[in-house]
């Protein structure tokens, strides 16, 4: 691993247990053995740095929705709601560091003011939404999925699988335990009639 990825990975861990405010410089150069020097060659600063870890995550999430939409076998609308349920679920859980870090209210404060830390953070919630969103109308056109305002039932979704998702992150309950009753709201709040559910 080159010393830029170790000073990004050990950052990730640092900014996502101390936030932004508590994260020192010093500490993360104690944590990599690097100097200083070392840390701000690759970055210009503690922002700087930051920017780099939310581009990262930003980058992760968008390219495995990309690869998770193009290796699924999504029969209609309702099976690419579920899988983007599931997915997102399954993501949360294998990069807990990085989404205990977007969990966080500093990366909001800080979009307030950075157009660049908005962008990034917009890219990644975008992508959720859009995937929820995308499957509502595919499931529209395919009769699985009844006659909703799609975005506006994509937000209300994003909202409790994040929801659940959080639980996980920090360590309230555990996400699995709710997923079956999970689908079955998703099922309840978006089937059409005319759709014989699963089971």
């Amino acid at each position: 691993m080159s010393k830029k990825n170790a000073i990004l990975l050990a950052a990730t861990e640092l900014f996502s247990q101390k936030g932004y405010e508590g994260a020192s410089m010093a500490e993360l150069s104690r944590m990599t053995g690097a100097a200083g020097g070392t840390i701000f060659h690759h970055f210009k600063n503690k922002e700087d740095l930051f920017l780099n870890i939310l581009r990262g995550i930003k980058e992760i999430i968008l390219n495995s929705f990309d690869q998770y939409l193009e290796d699924g076998n999504l029969k209609n609308g309702m099976d690419m709601v579920e899988g983007a349920v599931s997915f997102y679920l399954q993501l949360a859980s294998q990069m807990p560091t990085q989404f205990l870090l977007l969990h966080q209210h500093f990366p909001y404060k800080m979009a307030e003011t950075n157009p660049v830390c908005r962008d990034y953070l917009e890219s990644i919630y975008n992508c959720l939404l859009d995937n929820f969103e995308k499957g509502i109308v595919k499931g529209q056109k395919d009769g699985t999925i009844e006659n909703v305002p799609a975005r506006k039932c994509a937000m209300i979704l994003f909202s409790m699988v994040d929801g659940i998702a959080r639980f996980n992150t920090y360590q309230l309950y555990n996400a699995g335990a709710l997923y079956d009753e999970l689908i079955m709201m998703c099922r309840k709040m978006l089937r059409s009639d005319a759709y014989a559910p699963r089971g």
